[in-house]
């Protein structure tokens, strides 16, 4: 038996994955590259000691931020961290990145590392937006999926336009879909109104936990060009902050993780429709554990 924990970002399934792992005996397995990362603990929400709650975890803050994990390649990876586990519990909200890690992205057409390379400098030069634009230009299907800060989804679709001379959304299309056999999952998603307010406690809660400062160690270690060429969701915001070139306020990093929530949610109502959903604020545990059939 496998198991995997999915929704949008401050949506509650790292504490229901702690719930399930506890009921089934089982290790949580991390499935997002961002909190696979060193350095990156408060804002991608790695969750901390007391939020484990005794349960076994891996893959969280072991990759060098100097990664630049794509879908098939860290898919590999969170599979050899479950390889040896029974039962494992998989968390994720990113719907490519699980589509690696269940091995259905092996249609893709291999990319080579010197094109990848090539449009990540593009990335840097140019900006996030900026290739985005150019990606309409080319692939307006692909483009219209992806919000212009996507960096390392708009990157990946450039890169495979230029190694196969297709369109990214064309490639796309034509992945295995579907939950593979023998894993049970779940959606967690809160209403919309329960989200966008979970959304805001949850950066708030950040802040607090000192994100701000998080990031300003980062800088000063030297990893700014890390942190622009893998775009971890509102930390080039606090850059900006930390530097002193925003004085927005927080509003803006508040309102770039409900888009991608937003975004999140809808990937896993039209990609996984068969998969049963839970509203942490609506339903009981029981019922979380009933729909994966291990009450």
């Amino acid at each position: 038996m496998r198991i995997a924990i999915l929704g949008p970002t401050a949506s509650g399934k790292s504490a229901l994955a702690v719930a399930v792992a506890r009921r089934v005996g089982g290790t949580i397995v991390n499935g997002d590259p961002f909190q696979a990362m060193e350095g990156l603990a408060i804002g991608t929400g790695q969750p901390s000691g007391t939020e484990r709650g005794s349960v076994p975890h891996a893959g969280y803050g072991v990759l060098p931020l100097a990664s630049r994990p794509n879908p098939a390649m860290f898919g590999e990876l969170v599979r050899t961290w479950m390889a040896p586990l029974d039962p494992p519990v998989l968390v994720t909200g990113s719907g490519l990145y699980l589509r690696g890690i269940w091995d259905q992205l092996t249609d893709l057409p291999a990319v080579p590392e010197t094109t990848v390379a090539k449009v990540r400098r593009w990335s840097e030069i140019l900006g996030v937006p900026r290739l985005h634009r150019v990606l309409a230009g080319i692939d307006p299907k692909r483009a219209a999926q992806l919000h212009p800060n996507d960096g390392s989804r708009v990157t990946r679709a450039l890169a495979l336009h230029l190694a196969t001379g297709t369109k990214a959304s064309a490639l796309l299309t034509g992945l295995r879909l579907g939950i593979p056999k023998g894993w049970r999952t779940l959606v967690v998603q809160p209403t919309r109104e329960a989200q966008r307010k979970r959304v805001e406690l949850r950066v708030a809660q950040q802040l607090d936990a000192g994100w701000q400062d998080e990031v300003a160690r980062l800088l000063a270690a030297g990893h700014r060009s890390d942190l622009e060429a893998l775009r971890p969701l509102g930390y080039l915001g606090l850059v900006a902050m930390v530097e002193g070139a925003s004085h927005s306020g927080h509003e803006g990093i508040i309102q770039e993780t409900r888009n991608y929530a937003k975004r999140q949610a809808t990937w896993f109502r039209h990609q996984l429709p068969d998969a049963p959903h839970w509203d942490p604020d609506a339903e009981p545990l029981d019922a979380a554990f009933e729909k994966l059939g291990i009450a």
